[in-house]
């Protein structure tokens, strides 16, 4: 079908251009994924256009409408960037057993608690002061841009930490059990501010879907992987090849669809899934099976985050002002937050913790996305939002990396880790 040739063509420019840009960001001692971004923000539609546009073939399937050509393209690049970030999260999870989050339970907890509020006051405060329309709209416009600060995208700390093969450190425990408590927060959060700006706040819907949220949460952790450490055996007796492997995928998949169907971000099923597995994955070597898939699809996700991005919305010096200040915040908040729920530990362990969580990525965009949907914010600060989403995005991995240069693993830390490449001199 020529309608599917322009999106084949989009793919291949995406995978190839992700793999250069990583290959050489790797060899100047630099993490992949920030190659990955910015070489999507240089061929997406924005720049050099040579993806995210539909062609022509395209557009006549949707009888000449090129804005619905458009966002078909727009879905399908999305789905796959989806299954990218899935992927890595599950890998994530493979590699955290529930006992690791359990023993750092309450401080990631209050990194996640304190990294929600510090942003949230921080970039209310900036947008009420210095947009005039939030002052007209009660604060909804402050509220959203607030509520996109606080979210964190796990997706980038977790590759960036399984790259370096600190995924087993206590830092990147603690920080993963915040992502989690984030997520439902920021959850909560969204619903509330949605909900003032659609005139439809519901609290009976929104304490159901924090109890829902709470319910796959614990669920998943304490009954999923009780489940399969004393059943996963038994798909040794499945007849199809691979079987390990395959039902490894469709659960990833369906716990992926469950905690969206719920509300939740599809990364945390994800999340939940490997974390699941990880109780057979020595048995059946599920990582070395789903590396293939990993390496094909997560860089995806990163080089289409890059795509979203117009660095012509930021001409107007108000506007970049603006977008600067909102991200200064964003970075500043998740530092207090992390810094402050870290006592007690190094300060080389709360800068980590606290800089592990500033990466907004596509939470950010989606948070932007919904407000500029019910026209809660306009379009110079949805840019500034998308500025937001990006810089913390790229500007975290490389910091990470310098932290956790001469750092001493433990003993647990070294035998678990997965084999990875050392890490790289700065």
């Amino acid at each position: 079908m020529q309608e599917t040739t322009g999106i084949l063509v989009d793919l291949f420019f995406l995978f190839a251009a992700a793999k250069m840009a990583g290959e050489l960001f790797t060899r100047i001692r630099q993490p992949a994924i920030v190659g990955e971004v910015l070489v999507g923000v240089l061929i997406g539609p924005h720049t050099l256009g040579l993806v995210g546009s539909p062609d022509s073939a395209l557009i006549d399937l949707f009888g000449g409408d090129e804005k619905a050509a458009e966002e078909a393209l727009t879905v399908v690049l999305d789905v796959i960037a989806e299954l990218g970030v899935i992927i890595l999260l599950f890998f994530v999870g493979l590699e955290t057993r529930l006992r690791d989050l359990t023993e750092v339970g309450g401080r990631a907890a209050m990194v996640a608690v304190l990294g929600i509020i510090f942003p949230f006051v921080l970039g209310f405060a900036l947008i009420w002061g210095t947009d005039p329309v939030a002052a007209e709209d009660l604060g909804l416009e402050a509220a959203f841009v607030a509520t996109a600060m606080v979210a964190t995208s796990i997706g980038i700390t977790a590759r960036v930490l399984g790259d370096i093969g600190a995924i087993r450190t206590r830092e990147a425990r603690i920080i993963l059990g915040a992502a989690v408590v984030d997520d439902i927060l920021a959850l909560l959060m969204l619903s509330v501010v949605s909900g003032l700006g659609e005139d439809s706040f519901d609290v009976l819907e929104l304490a159901l879907t924090a109890v829902a949220a709470v319910a796959f949460v614990v669920f998943a952790a304490l009954v999923g992987t009780r489940v399969i450490r004393q059943y996963s055996i038994h798909l040794e007796k499945l007849r199809i090849q691979n079987a390990p492997f395959l039902v490894a995928m469709i659960v990833m998949l369906g716990l992926s669809a469950l905690a969206g169907i719920i509300g939740l971000a599809a990364i945390i099923g994800a999340f939940l899934a490997g974390m699941m597995l990880a109780e057979a994955k020595e048995r059946y070597n599920l990582e070395q099976q789903a590396l293939p898939v990993y390496e094909f699809l997560v860089p995806f996700f990163f080089v289409i985050i890059g795509t979203k991005v117009d660095p012509g919305a930021f001409t107007d010096p108000t506007i970049l002002a603006i977008a600067l200040g909102v991200t200064g915040l964003a970075v500043l908040g998740k530092l207090m937050g992390g810094g402050l729920a870290s006592l007690g530990l190094s300060g080389r362990s709360a800068a980590i913790i606290g800089t592990g969580m500033v990466p907004r990525g596509e939470v950010g965009l989606v948070v932007a996305s919904i407000g500029a949907s019910i026209g809660a914010i306009s379009d110079d600060i949805f840019s500034v939002v998308v500025f937001m989403s990006i810089a913390t995005t790229i500007l975290a991995p490389p910091v990470l990396v310098w932290l956790y240069r001469g750092y001493r693993f433990t003993a647990e830390e070294v035998a678990e880790a997965p084999e990875e490449p050392p890490l790289p001199d700065l």
